[in-house]
């Protein structure tokens, strides 16, 4: 599904220069549910972004569904992006005036589908994570674990391909968190690919890859 060859990432900020990837030569198979580890500051993130069409690589290839989409332009990435990929973040990212049906339905509004076809995706995504019950709630009304699993709703609800998932389960309790990383595992399951960074060996336990990064590059995998 994913591959990269001789990945770089640098920033620049008026003269200092980081390198945040360094030749990264990486790929993930259709069905594969992989962990991204290592330190703070390391490139996770960045990895990630790039992956998610959020970003460009500064040189290097990237694949994404045989595409080269290295070079692409911001407006070709974005259209990839809302057809093909769903994203999990730590801070989960909904928006406060919107209810939770609304943030479910907001990808839907900017694939373009009509009103009908909309509500049924949502109700059955909302039914799906046990929120139907919250539908007109909003955010600031939910616990941590409940706006987590709106989230994962918003990210499922175009059927993407691939879920990317930025520490997930960062601002969860235990419970919480094992709630969520077993709703990756039935995905997961059911054939969606799943890319996901994490400081937490727990977490990343429920993976069938982890790979381990520093310093910008790959160090080692497991299986």
């Amino acid at each position: 599904m994913l591959r990269t060859e001789s990945l770089v990432k640098v920033f620049q900020v008026e003269d200092l220069e980081t390198t945040a990837l360094k030749n990264i030569n990486f790929q993930v198979n259709t069905g594969e549910f992989i962990a991204i580890m290592g330190p703070s500051g390391c490139g996770k993130s960045t990895l990630l972004n790039i992956m998610g069409l959020l970003d460009a690589p500064t040189s290097g290839n990237y694949y994404f569904m045989g595409e080269n989409v290295a070079s692409w332009s911001e407006k070709q990435r974005a259209q990839l992006r809302k057809a093909k990929i769903g994203f999990i973040f730590q801070n989960f990212n909904l928006i406060d005036e919107l209810t939770v049906y609304e943030n479910v339905e907001l990808p839907l509004v900017y694939l373009g589908l009509n009103a009908k076809d909309r509500k049924s995706r949502v109700t059955e995504m909302l039914d799906k994570l046990g929120m139907v019950y919250r539908r007109n709630h909003f955010p600031v009304q939910l616990s941590g674990g409940q706006q987590q699993q709106v989230a994962v709703a918003r990210a499922l609800v175009t059927n993407p391909s691939l879920i990317l998932a930025d520490e997930p389960t960062g601002n969860l309790d235990s419970a919480r968190g094992e709630d969520i990383m077993n709703t990756l595992t039935l995905l997961n399951d059911a054939g969606t690919t799943i890319v996901m960074v994490t400081h937490s060996q727990r977490d990343a336990e429920f993976s069938s890859r982890i790979v381990n990064l520093f310093d910008g590059q790959i160090v080692n995998e497991r299986f």
